[in-house]
């Protein structure tokens, strides 16, 4: 664990542990820098000196850093100090949308539908990059305290290749695909297939398979069809579970075929909650997984070698190096493969049937048993095939109608918007108009979901006031909703625009600006009767700087703030001066000295001297045949004493002999102090 108060890379300093994951911690720490607070992930201590997870917590950093998007917590910077290594990233304050799963028990439909708007457009532009993140689940989604979805922890992520195959699957396997339990290729329908898995969640409060070991789930993502939500939730719009129901389809090529389509689907559910616009392709369509027993065996001999093990935030997991059987026996390499014995059998029955055919038919004509037309091969391939009709402009409806009177089918291509076809109409079609082809041929067809409102230059205002902004936003025929923020800028003026300046967007769509209200002013914070060093480490998180001062106090403990000023509650600009008072504790008794009081001094004088040092004086008389009557004879205390002030002195005063004259020698004072 790392201290607080120490810095990184000279610039960042760890204020507090906020998480924990299977590799690193996560610490709340300060950018002294740019003055603003970050998330800092340090590897732990046990990683520290194992190259492959130095390796792996770097490729995290890899992964994100080029990642600028509002729906993705930004990598800042990743460095290594001390021989710790940590990556800098946004400070997110909220909650994980498992957290917010697990409050609500079900969410809404409108909030399943905007968190997964929020969550696929993070998800999209890692995509962009062709970066699949390969743990998409509701722990790795942040809910911010304002409402904004994040998708963190690309710890898992790779870059898109021909090579992004695993030997064992990775991430949390309540959520991975069929292809990742496979330990096949994964790609960006992958993380559909997550993401629907976390919508069906979010809707039902549960995740679809559950079991008493990873192997036992695993299987079920493999072998199981999802229970239908509405099953356990009966009112969820029917879009919203086809749009579920397509993420998490078994075969891949049945899902959605990019993330932008599952965004556009989703938007669409929340205007159309019943529509009938999701297209789920047929299964004869798509080819059938199918899973050998002995591929069945592989995965589950991979879950069984760790799998008592939860998955860690990097999905670690050991890969045998050099693919041994799980008995440890090695197979020589003279051995055939039990499988490619079987496939050896099968193709060697289908060559004897072949050329069992192929002499039947020789036979036959030399019988004459076949007869053939000169050119009756070419008339019957001519005759098997047709010419595609032109349906573009028809409606669905009418577009199939007429396909199936000429002998083809058809299936659904694209669905989008288009510039010149209203909804439901067709857009275009693969083959074209007039081209031949063999019956039963499936016709692609791109249908329009409605006509796509113009779209126009979104002009640049950042730095404009309000009211000029506004204007020229809506002259260039754009509806303007403003939002204040805290910023460096110059009170009233625009910092930025959603969507941004010089990009496009549809006439008559919403242009949000951002409107600086100056800079953030801070709320003091109250540290009395906190201890110094306590009260300074919280003044200095808020970006305050503190002077500290002392005094003596009876109520308050040494070391700990007797006031602060200004006062707790204030709102003040960053870099204001808090000035502290610590308390000393309570304050030390003076002592003072007994003035010599009996060296021939009167009574009335030595009075004089002993409230002059600060001490409280009283008189006793006694008979002294040594002392002249009115001279002290002694003091108690004694002369030169240590006592604190206001100590009461009592001097003993002469009355002379016994029996002798008792008059006092005259000094100009008559206080005689008490008699007897």
């Amino acid at each position: 664990m790392v201290k607080d108060g120490i810095f990184l890379g000279k610039r960042y300093e760890i204020l507090e542990k906020i998480g924990a994951g299977g590799m690193a911690d996560v610490y709340k720490g300060k950018d002294h820098m740019l003055n603003r607070y970050v998330a800092i992930k340090v590897l732990k201590k046990e990683f520290r000196e194992d190259e492959t997870f130095v390796r792996k917590f770097r490729s995290e950093a890899q992964a994100a850093a080029g990642l600028l998007n509002p729906n993705i917590v930004n990598v800042y910077d990743v460095g290594e100090d001390r021989g710790l290594y940590y990556i800098v990233m946004e400070l997110v304050e909220g909650i994980t949308l498992k957290d917010y799963i697990d409050k609500k028990s079900r969410l809404s439909p409108k909030e399943v539908i905007s968190i997964g708007i929020q969550m696929c457009m993070g998800i999209e532009e890692a995509h962009k990059h062709h970066i699949i993140h390969r743990d998409i689940k509701p722990q790795n989604i942040i809910i911010s305290n304002d409402g904004k979805v994040k998708v963190t922890d690309f710890g898992i992520a790779r870059m898109v290749t021909s090579t992004t195959v695993s030997t064992v699957a990775m991430g949390s396997v309540h959520y991975t695909s069929p292809e990742q339990a496979r330990g096949g290729y994964s790609d960006e329908k992958s993380d559909i297939y997550s993401v629907g898995i976390t919508l069906y969640e979010m809707v039902t409060g549960e995740v679809p398979f559950n079991g008493e070991s990873t192997v036992e789930v695993a299987m079920k993502h493999l072998q199981e069809e999802i229970t239908p939500p509405s099953e356990l939730v009966p009112d969820i719009p029917y879009s919203l579970e086809q749009i579920i129901l397509k993420c998490t389809q078994k075969n891949a090529e049945r899902r959605y075929g990019e993330i932008g389509e599952l965004i556009q689907d989703l938007k669409h559910s929340l205007v159309d909650p019943d529509g009938d616009f999701v297209h789920i392709v047929p299964i004869g369509n798509a080819d059938t997984v199918i899973i050998t027993e002995d591929e069945l065996d592989d995965i589950r001999s991979a879950y069984d070698e760790d799998d008592d093990d939860e998955y860690d935030e990097y999905g670690d997991q050991d890969d045998d190096e050099y693919g041994d059987d799980d008995d440890g026996e090695e197979h020589d390499s003279d051995e055939v493969n039990p499988r490619m014995n079987k496939v050896i059998k099968i193709m060697t029955i289908v060559v004897a049937v072949i050329i069992i055919l192929v002499l039947a038919l020789v036979v036959g004509r030399a019988a004459g048993l076949f007869r053939f037309g000169p050119s009756s091969a070419t008339e019957e391939q001519e005759s098997d095939q047709v010419k595609v009709p032109n349906v573009v402009g028809k409606t669905q409806d009418e577009a199939k109608e007429m396909l199936n009177k000429a002998g083809l089918g058809y299936k659904i291509g694209k669905q989008e918007e288009s510039t010149k076809y209203e909804k439901g109409y067709v857009m275009a079609q693969d083959p074209e108009d007039g081209e031949k082809v063999d019956k039963n041929t499936q016709i692609t067809l791109d249908i329009s979901t409605g006509l796509a409102e113009e779209e126009v230059d979104v002009p640049n205002v950042v730095g404009q006031d309000e009211a000029t902004a506004q204007k020229t936003l809506q002259d260039a025929g754009f509806v303007v909703e403003s939002e204040a923020v805290y910023s460096s800028n110059t009170q009233g003026t625009v910092v930025s625009t959603d969507p941004e300046g010089g990009t496009k967007a549809a006439k008559g769509s919403t242009v949000t600006i951002q409107v600086s209200k100056g800079e953030e002013k801070i709320t003091v914070p109250d540290v009395r009767g906190k201890d110094e060093n306590t009260a300074k480490s919280t003044l200095s998180a808020e970006g305050l700087n503190v002077t500290v001062d002392t005094e003596y106090s009876d109520s308050v403990s040494t070391g700990n703030v007797i006031s602060q000023n200004p006062s707790a509650g204030t709102k003040v600009d960053s870099g204001t001066g808090v000035t502290i008072v610590v308390s000393l504790g309570k304050k030390p008794e003076e002592k003072v000295s007994v003035p010599d009081v009996t060296s021939n001094v009167t009574e009335a004088n030595a009075r004089q001297m002993i409230s002059n040092a600060g001490l409280s004086p009283v008189s006793q008389y006694e008979n002294s045949d040594t002392v002249p009557a009115g001279y002290v004879i002694r003091c108690s205390p004694g002369v030169g004493s240590s006592v604190s002030k206001g100590t009461t002195v009592t001097i003993v005063v002469s009355r002379g002999p016994a029996g002798g004259s008792t008059e006092t020698p005259d000094d100009g004072d008559d206080t005689t102090g008490e008699e007897q």
